[in-house]
């Protein structure tokens, strides 16, 4: 079973998701929010009923109903308004995720955790420390939705297609991420043999300020990041091993320990399989130290 703990916007379309890819025969939806999840839930079945889509999807308020899930999708929390960055919800929504993730190590001990609550790499490293759990079975989503974004920017900037491309963004999850052009191609010919310096500069900029554009315009971001969710729990349950990238605690990789933080991972049946060290030169070393040193000020000012 897959749980998604939150039902707003972005753990509806998680589950929808979800349940389009038929990745699991049952989908539990919770929130505190009476009603709420089992509106959504009603509202997603009739959609996979027209569709002949079977998978049962379930609204609860029951955080005992999630025994069993063997994946926790965990989207609780405050979303980001108009003008905020993903670091002022810190302090609103740490208190949050330590409550929710005591009830997953209560009620489904054995799961894998995909937190996506804002912000995201200090609110994956509350999730590891206070469930427990070992480091393979904590990956958060923001590489992957950043990746989504970085990918989008290409085909307009290129012209190709969508399918043609592959990206990869990689360090924290806000304004410090780091869209790795280097390592970035078009049907197997690298980014920068496509673009110049200067297009290349400009895709760096545009994916990191995108999602703050977004909500300025709709008010909050839907679509991508509940595929980017539906996407890693499909490497897991079909054991794709997929190398995404995923906010993972990190025991020395790229010269980091002690925090949590995305990189480029093998994600398969056993979750996090194998972290994937790329060779960074000097530059882009020092662009994820900087996306470190910001996740670490997060997290130390939960500690404090």
């Amino acid at each position: 079973m897959i749980t998604i703990i939150g039902s707003g916007k972005v753990g509806g379309d998680a589950a929808l998701f979800s349940a389009l890819k038929q990745l699991d025969d049952q989908i539990l939806l919770l929130d505190v929010v009476e009603g709420l999840p089992q509106g959504e839930a009603m509202d997603i079945s009739h959609a996979l009923a027209e569709l002949g889509t079977d998978v049962e999807v379930r609204g609860s308020n029951d955080y005992a109903d999630m025994k069993g899930s063997d994946i926790v999708v965990v989207v609780a929390g405050s979303g980001r308004k108009p003008g905020m960055t993903r670091m002022d919800l810190l302090k609103i929504n740490s208190s949050i995720v330590k409550s929710v993730i005591g009830e997953v190590k209560r009620h489904a001990p054995d799961s894998m955790l995909i937190p996506v609550t804002n912000p995201l790499d200090p609110m994956a490293y509350v999730a590891y420390k206070v469930s427990g759990f070992d480091r393979n079975r904590v990956f958060g989503m923001g590489g992957m939705l950043d990746m989504s974004r970085f990918k989008q920017f290409i085909h307009e900037a290129t012209g190709h297609s969508r399918d043609s491309i592959r990206a990869l963004v990689i360090g924290e999850h806000g304004e410090n991420m780091l869209p790795l052009t280097r390592f970035s191609s078009v049907s197997g010919v690298p980014l920068h043999d496509i673009l110049q310096k200067e297009e290349l500069g400009r895709l760096i900029t545009d994916t990191r300020q995108v999602a703050a554009k977004v909500i300025e315009l709709k008010g909050a971001t839907v679509h991508a990041p509940g595929n980017a969710v539906s996407s890693i729990i499909e490497s897991v349950v079909r054991d794709k091993k997929q190398v995404l990238p995923v906010s993972t605690p990190l025991e020395g990789e790229y010269g980091h320990s002690g925090i949590t933080m995305g990189v480029p991972a093998v994600i398969g049946r056993g979750g996090v399989e194998k972290i994937i060290e790329l060779d960074l030169n000097d530059e882009e070393r020092s662009a994820l130290a900087k996306s470190a040193e910001s996740v670490k000020n997060a997290i130390a000012s939960i500690e404090a």
